[in-house]
């Protein structure tokens, strides 16, 4: 196989980076349900503190997982404008990174007051992009 053909093997085909950003979405759906479950709960936070650091992880993982290419397909709810604000959407994006971030560190200090707080906070940063960014 040459150089080139194994590059094209390697090559994500859009609708598989489409199902890829999709499942990530739904995993941190189901963290923030868990979330909210704890909050609601009155339980111990400190058991989401990798859950939150999965999110943070997401967050900046996110610009990268809508690549040139992949606007249509696989019944994707992306905007247009995410490829026409680019920096309005990697902005939306660093904010849930450093949203989740300081979650991360409340879940550690097992903070329930403050986690609640900011997972409210953290939510908020994940509606202004879904706003902004994905049809309903």
């Amino acid at each position: 196989m040459t150089g080139l053909a194994q590059a094209a093997d390697l090559a994500a085909k859009p609708d598989d980076i489409i199902a890829g950003r999709q499942a990530g979405y739904d995993v941190v759906s189901g963290m923030f349900a868990a979330m909210k479950a704890t909050v609601e709960s009155g339980g111990s936070v400190k058991p989401l503190a990798e859950g939150a650091k999965g999110i943070a992880a997401w967050g900046a993982a996110i610009p990268g997982m809508f690549p040139v290419g992949t606007e249509t397909g696989h019944n994707t709810k992306a905007k247009a404008e995410i490829w026409s604000d680019r920096a309005t959407f990697e902005k939306d994006a660093a904010n849930l990174h450093d949203a989740a971030v300081k979650l991360a560190a409340l879940a550690d200090a097992d903070d329930k007051a403050g986690f609640a707080e900011q997972w409210k906070a953290t939510g908020g940063t994940c509606g202004a992009c879904h706003r902004a960014f994905r049809a309903r």
